[in-house]
């Protein structure tokens, strides 16, 4: 999966396309309204950046900016300015990841 039209497309299913990595895995339950799943997700993997980019970003979604400040710190990552809409920074992390993709 190379598009975010092809993993938006796939929200149709009962769960992510096993090629996923997990950041994208996050991200998929995170557009499907799972937050919790989402998050269960991020905690298995807490060993990789990517993963705790994307859980920085889910607790940016929840309105835990304290939370969020840790992770996006523990990603190496700035935490985005309340002018970037939480669906822009879930486009941007998706097309980032994606474009890692070999599948």
């Amino acid at each position: 999966m190379k598009t975010i039209d092809a993993l938006r497309g796939s929200l149709s299913g009962d769960a992510p396309p096993e090629s996923l990595s997990p950041a994208l895995q996050a991200l998929w339950w995170l557009a499907k309204g799972d937050w919790e799943q989402a998050h269960k997700v991020c905690q298995g993997h807490e060993d990789k950046n990517d993963v705790n980019w994307v859980h920085a970003h889910l607790h940016r979604h929840e309105g835990d900016l304290r939370n969020a400040g840790g992770w996006y710190s523990r990603a190496g990552k700035p935490m985005p300015d309340g002018a970037v809409a939480l669906e822009d920074e879930w486009t941007l992390l998706a097309a980032e990841f994606l474009a890692r993709t070999s599948v």
